[in-house]
């Protein structure tokens, strides 16, 4: 753990100390679950701050588990590629779009009628899937080449290869809970993982050169014009 990275580190110790304090107060009768799990904007037991805290609980330890080790495996290459700061919001930007684009699909299975009104306040997300998935993609995005081995398939897959085929068994899976066939699994909350991870990337390597430049031009015609009024103090006057 020492050897980990600062954000990276705390990722871990905060979702195993919050998932602990799922365990114990939920022997003493208290679900942490429903008060910090995302819920249904329309639903009593929703709060604002689901969006952020939904992506620190989890169902078991297994659930726990596969989704730190994750972190542990990618998460310290990015943050020491990114710095703290940056990674930290692509982890937390990941994890709210996860949370956005879980709710818009309630929304559209709701006006579909494959969730009825009375299933409301039984529509619960928890977990970092979400943030999880935007850290492969942007793995994926980084280092493509990288070969990767998955549980009990020894043979190496490029780590875009890796990423783009999970996100098609998200996609179809997420499909399938659409029609009647889902598996409990927020799938498309993993796949706004995917998706906003994506558009941080697309930013950071296509517009953020475009809004500095547009940002530089402003200023520019800004120094223009104050060289304009401050003119008299640089012109050369003969003296008297």
């Amino acid at each position: 753990m020492r050897n980990l990275p600062t954000v990276t580190r705390n990722i871990l110790l905060l979702n195993l100390i919050v998932w602990l304090l799922t365990v114990i107060v939920g022997r003493a009768g208290l679900n942490l679950n429903y008060l910090l799990g995302l819920q249904y904007f329309t639903s009593p037991g929703f709060h604002w701050w689901q969006f952020l805290t939904y992506m620190f609980m989890h169902a078991n330890f297994s659930h726990l588990f596969f989704n730190m080790f994750a972190v542990l495996m990618f998460a310290p290459v990015l943050e020491r590629e990114w710095g703290a700061a940056k990674f930290l919001f692509f982890y937390l930007v990941c994890g709210l779009g996860a949370a956005l684009t879980q709710e818009g699909v309630w929304a559209l299975m709701l006006s579909q009628g494959s969730l009825a009104v009375y299933d409301i306040p039984y529509l619960i997300t928890i977990g970092a899937s979400g943030a999880v998935f935007g850290i492969l993609f942007a793995f994926g995005w980084l280092f493509p080449d990288v070969p990767m081995f998955l549980f009990f398939i020894p043979i190496p897959i490029r780590a875009r290869v890796m990423v783009i085929s999970y996100a098609a068994i998200e996609l179809a899976l997420g499909l399938n809970g659409l029609s009647g066939g889902g598996d409990g699994v927020a799938h498309f909350a993993h796949l706004g993982g995917f998706l906003f991870g994506w558009l941080v990337m697309l930013y950071w390597k296509y517009g953020e050169k475009y809004v500095k430049a547009w940002w530089s031009r402003i200023r520019g015609h800004k120094n223009d014009d104050n060289k304009n009024d401050h003119w008299s103090e640089y012109h050369y006057q003969r003296s008297l």
